[in-house]
Order: structure tokens, then C-alpha cells, then sequence
């Protein structure tokens, strides 16, 4: 399969043009950015000294003359752009035929009023929120499979809705509302340079308090109330949660490390049982680290992945990979 990338120069689309081109069954075959990108025409090995050979390749404007490339040499076009440019974008490479992965959140959430709300701009494409499969990848198999318009998961969601999935599906959970504290390296916060995001300013603070735009998206996508808050690190990649559930009266630990074995047999799953998850052991790595300990009803979990792989761009290649009818580790396990 054909695959161009729209927003190559950021971390993510970065990330997984480098994941595509050493994919064995997919040819990469555009990186494109915006007509007004100071990175165009440049090469992206420029940009990324470590893709020097593999990722020689220019980056081209996203300029009418590109839409008909496009049209006539891609299968599969990636989105890793704004969230209000993938709502632009995605409805003419669907119009195309093609199967489009966003790695925004444009079409994460349900509605509209929640895009008014959590992204501060009106949807304009409403009609397509419901087409859209939800791109978490051990949970949504089928409809990412059957899909044309993928949304890729977010990277705290990924994170924490793999880490509490599990116990919602075994009746586990209280009604009382699941603390989630997370912490994101720098990477998290995008390319663009910004003193709040520049790695010399940044030491562990919190942010979007209330109002971050993944608080609902793993709401909807766990049917559970959370309060969901995350951090930026003076680190440069990797995600790492704490995440404090009440359990009902009487949940044994047997009981909780029965409702995770659903996730046994996913390759792309380590469970730790009582062990502590790091950043360092899942950075550039593809994989959720998943550890929780137990004491009367209070249950800690916690679930560490690399935001840039299983956060963003190693979901999306095991969303094509699905597509694919591939096995998920393909392109993943060992391309590091």
C-alpha cells in the first residue's frame, strides 16, 4: 500500500514516515506540509539527522498540483497536522476514496458542542464524527478495520483507557469519579517553538486544569466520570500515569488481575501485575506498560507508553496494519 503524510516535519509525522518506510508491505510515498512551512522543499533527514538514508526525501507543499499526486499514487493518507486543518482536510481525501488516518483530534469526539467546548472552534463537518472509528487499537479492531476515516487515539487516552478498559469491562469500578495524573515529555507539546514548551523552561508543572480536550475524550470512550490531569516534563518523550480508582465493596485482587487478562494475548500490552511501570522502559518503544497495586477497595494503576509511538504514530501503523489485516507488531516490534 501507498502512503502519504500530511505535517511530516512534526515529532509525529516524523516518527512514522520513519515507521513506513522501513514497513515491510507499505511504500512511502509523499511527506508533504503547508504551502506557508519554512520546512518545505527541505529534506526530512535534514530536519532529522537520525533518518539520514531513509528519510531523503523532500517535503513537498501541500499545493493544488499535490492533491492530484495524491489522488493518483496514494492509498492511505496520515494526517498529522492541526486538529482544525485534519477537519478541513479529511473530508476531500475520503471524497478521493482514500482511508484517511488523523492523528488529530478532529474527529475524536461525539459532537460538536464538545469541540466548542474542548477544541474552541465549530465543527465543520459534523456528519462525519459518527463515521469515524475510534483508532485504539486492542479495543476497536473491527470498526478500524472497516472504517474509511480512522481517529487515532489520543496519547493520554491511549494510556489511560488501555489501563482502565479492563476493569469497566469486568464491572470493577465505583460510581465515584477515577483521578487520573498524568506527565507527557516535551515532545507532547508539538515542534513549534514555544518558551512555555522550550526544554530550558520547562520543570513538571500542570496544565489544563479542567478543561484539557483528553479529559472527555477518555470519558466518552471509558463511560466513566474522570478528572484528568496532566503535566509537561523537562523530559523529551514519554507518557507516564497515575491513575486512583475506588473499587466496589468486596473486589478481591484476584478479582482485578482476572478483568486484565483480557489484555494477555495483546502483543503490544506488557502487564507488570504489582511492578512499577517507567518512561524509561517503554521509551522508543511501541509498547502500554501496565502495573496497578491494590489495597481494600483503593486501586493505583499505572500505565506508561511512549507518547510519540503508542501515543501517536506507532498506534496509527497498528491501525494500518489492522487495515491491512496484518498482525499489529508489524513495523513495530523491532524497528527500533
Amino acid at each position: 500500500m501507498n502512503v502519504v503524510i500530511i505535517g511530516a516535519s512534526g515529532y509525529s509525522g516524523a516518527e512514522l514516515a520513519s515507521l513506513v518506510a522501513k514497513h515491510p508491505n507499505l511504500t512511502l510515498t509523499g511527506c508533504y506540509v503547508s504551502e506557508g512551512s519554512l520546512d518545505k522543499n527541505k529534506l526530512l533527514s535534514d530536519l532529522y539527522p537520525e533518518h539520514l538514508g531513509l528519510l531523503d526525501c523532500p517535503l513537498l507543499p501541500l499545493s493544488v498540483s499535490a492533491f492530484d499526486d495524491i489522488q493518483s499514487d496514494a492509498d492511505y493518507v496520515c494526517l498529522c497536522t492541526d486538529h482544525k486543518v485534519s477537519v478541513d482536510l479529511a473530508p476531500q481525501f475520503l471524497a478521493m476514496g482514500k482511508k484517511v488516518f488523523d492523528l488529530s483530534g478532529g474527529y475524536r469526539l461525539a459532537s460538536n458542542d464538545d469541540y466548542v467546548t474542548y477544541y474552541g472552534f465549530e465543527h465543520q463537518h459534523p456528519e462525519l464524527l459518527n463515521e469515524a472509528a475510534y483508532g485504539l487499537a486492542e479495543w476497536n479492531h473491527d470498526a478500524i478495520a472497516n472504517a474509511k476515516l480512522i481517529a487515532v487515539a489520543g496519547c493520554y487516552p491511549t494510556a489511560a483507557l488501555n489501563a482502565l478498559k479492563p476493569l469497566k469491562q469486568a464491572g470493577l469500578l465505583s460510581s465515584e469519579s477515577i483521578i487520573i495524573n498524568a506527565v507527557s515529555g516535551v515532545t507532547g507539546a508539538g515542534r513549534k517553538a514555544s518558551v512555555g514548551t522550550h526544554f530550558c523552561e520547562v520543570s513538571l508543572a500542570p496544565y489544563g486544569l479542567f478543561n484539557h480536550r483528553h479529559g472527555p475524550e477518555i470519558e466518552q470512550h471509558l463511560g466513566h466520570k474522570v478528572l484528568f490531569t496532566p503535566h509537561l516534563g523537562s523530559f523529551p518523550r514519554g507518557i507516564l500515569e497515575t491513575i486512583y480508582v475506588q473499587l466496589k465493596p468486596g473486589v478481591t485482587k484476584e478479582n482485578v488481575a482476572s478483568a486484565y487478562q483480557v489484555l494477555s494475548s495483546e502483543p503490544l500490552i506488557r502487564l507488570l501485575g504489582d511492578k512499577v511501570p517507567s518512561i524509561k522502559g517503554v521509551a522508543k518503544q511501541p509498547f502500554v506498560d501496565i502495573g496497578w497495586q491494590q489495597q481494600g477497595t483503593q486501586l493505583i494503576v499505572m500505565s506508561a507508553i511512549d507518547n510519540l509511538l503508542k501515543g501517536a504514530a506507532g498506534q496509527a501503523l497498528q491501525c494500518i496494519n489492522i487495515s491491512m489485516n496484518l498482525d499489529h507488531t508489524t513495523g513495530l516490534k523491532g524497528a527500533f
